[in-house]
């Protein structure tokens, strides 16, 4: 073989060998310049706008369609991050860090022969790497390499800087392409991270005990007058008490009664649920579920909620019949009707022809067809709620002694 020939033939193998990327999350560069290398080139305006142009036209062609794509724009910031990267000639990335939600950078970094390649041919190399991606399980194909491609079609992703770099590795040059994006894309949902990546919405949904954008805090909340819920890391406060910890002393909400009756506070739910969880919705508040022992608090209600039907303040419009529950239930057992607190009603308020399905509809509503009158119905079905709030229910908020349970 000729001199010639080996000397290209040397040439070719080496430019294939540079001709590699790297993609990485928060990760540092952190090997030392070798040789003398220039300080990093900053692109033009031009530049910047092709580099976008081209980030926003491949990040629409994803398909699937994602949930929640954000259109990407230049940063300065990021392009001198990525100019300082770039300046530096690394080689190979550190280990992964655990990215902190807040100040989260991705990286894409390309290196081949100088001269042999272009700012856009490195994209649409990283680009075409989504045809080992597998969107089901939100990882790569075996053997392949997509991380570059996830990070520059990762949907939360808004901003990207980039640079590019002559590196020698002694007298030999390379040519360095990098680009930052923010937030940063690629996390580690599955091991450190305390959760599973939603792939359509790129979103984690967090393991119980763990909360965070990255599923990377571990509930740690002490609920000073409450009890913690894991599954929600949260505290659900006692009555009287409220702040992210249950430490606050809260006085009673009288701006919240809609209805106010001898001294007692009515609130009318503007969500649905059904007979059981509206009446869990009222305990959790230090109520129960409205008792009417008489016309004078029938008639207020009545008239009250036929107000409210014609304002249309319906906030969750999930509801089936536009009723409204009540504290009352039949109770099999006893063959008779009786209120949550266990006594039997002394006044009643059926509507003409009810109750009629007992052993069936065994929990009462205020009937809007029937003027808000009662009417028995099936316990699961989803109405709107009245909450009633009785002085003693109040005095539990004054003096912070209503333990959950």
């Amino acid at each position: 073989m000729s001199v010639t020939v080996q000397f290209w033939y040397v040439l070719l193998t080496f430019a294939w060998a540079l001709s590699t990327s790297y993609s990485q999350g928060n990760w540092i560069f952190n090997e030392k310049r070798t040789g003398t290398n220039a300080p990093a080139r900053g692109l033009g305006a031009k530049e910047h706008f092709q580099i976008v142009t081209q980030h926003n036209r491949l990040r629409s062609r994803v398909n699937p369609m994602a949930a929640n794509m954000q259109k990407m724009e230049w940063s300065e910031k990021l392009a001198l991050m990525a100019q300082e990267r770039a300046a530096s000639c690394s080689a190979h990335p550190a280990p992964p860090q655990v990215p902190h939600p807040d100040n989260h950078v991705g990286w894409n970094a390309h290196r081949s022969a100088p001269g042999t390649t272009t700012f856009a041919e490195v994209i649409d190399t990283w680009f075409r790497e989504g045809r080992g991606y597998d969107y089901l399980t939100g990882r790569c194909e075996d053997n392949s390499t997509c991380q570059h491609y996830t990070q520059l079609v990762w949907a939360t992703s808004s901003r990207v800087g980039c640079a590019q770099q002559v590196c020698y590795t002694g007298a030999a040059p390379w040519e360095l392409y990098a680009c930052a994006y923010s937030p940063g894309g690629n996390w580690e949902v599955n091991g450190r991270m305390k959760g599973q990546l939603n792939v359509s919405s790129c979103q984690c949904r967090c393991s119980p005990g763990f909360t965070g954008r990255f599923c990377q805090v571990r509930c740690s909340v002490q609920c000073v007058h409450g009890r913690y819920r894991e599954e929600e890391c949260s505290c659900l406060c006692d009555v009287g008490y409220g702040g992210a910890q249950c430490a606050e002393k809260v006085r009673f909400p009288f701006h919240s009664c809609d209805v106010r009756i001898d001294g007692e506070c009515f609130m009318v739910s503007p969500q649905a649920d059904t007979y059981y969880g509206a009446k869990a919705r009222c305990q959790d508040k230090g109520g129960i579920l409205a008792q009417i022992h008489n016309q004078k608090v029938q008639d207020i209600l009545a008239f009250y909620l036929s107000q409210l039907e014609t304002t249309n303040e319906v906030k969750d419009p999930d509801f089936e019949t536009g009723n409204f529950w009540i504290g009352l239930t039949y109770k099999t057992s006893k063959d008779s009707f009786r209120w949550d607190s266990g006594e039997g009603p002394s006044f009643t308020s059926f509507a003409f022809g009810q109750p009629d399905n007992q052993g069936f509809g065994n929990c009462v509503e205020l009937q809007a067809a029937s003027a808000f009158n009662w009417n028995d119905q099936r316990c699961k079905t989803r109405n709107r709620y009245i909450c009633q709030f009785a002085p003693e229910h109040i005095a539990l908020w004054e003096v912070g002694r209503g333990r959950r349970t």
